[in-house]
């Protein structure tokens, strides 16, 4: 009697049941919010590990909060009860990643270079970009 394997259709269907235990959207989001963090960190590498961490984060929250402010703006929500329906939310919680890492990373730049200056100052160049 050796080991006996799993059949590979038993196995798909236990893999479609977790999915539709975790919850389809719950796995939308998680999904696209990692291949959104994974995509961002490639293309602009973090300078340091507290970088890194700072843009996992923000990425992750961008994709989520971001993704669920679309779906629920445009009224997607009932594309839950399809499988083309997750793919497509998986496709907008993607994309609402993506911008995330960049304006966190810009935001961090710029407080660098006022490093040093009072809160008055900072407020005051920020106001100075801000309306030219």
């Amino acid at each position: 009697m050796g080991i006996k394997m799993a059949e590979p259709t038993s196995s798909a269907v236990g893999g479609l049941l977790g999915w539709k235990f975790i919850g389809g959207l719950a796995g939308a989001l998680s999904l696209g919010a990692t291949l959104a963090a994974i995509v961002v960190m490639l293309m602009t590498p973090p300078r340091h590990k507290r970088e890194w961490a700072v843009g996992l984060i923000s990425t992750v929250v961008s994709s989520i909060g971001g993704g669920a402010a679309m779906v629920q703006y445009f009224g997607l929500e009932q594309w839950v009860h399809s499988g083309v329906g997750l793919v497509a939310m998986f496709g907008l919680i993607f994309a609402c990643g993506l911008p995330g890492w960049a304006l966190v990373r810009a935001v961090f730049t710029y407080l660098g270079k006022q490093e040093g200056k009072g809160i008055d100052e900072v407020i005051k160049d920020t106001k100075d970009l801000v309306t030219k």
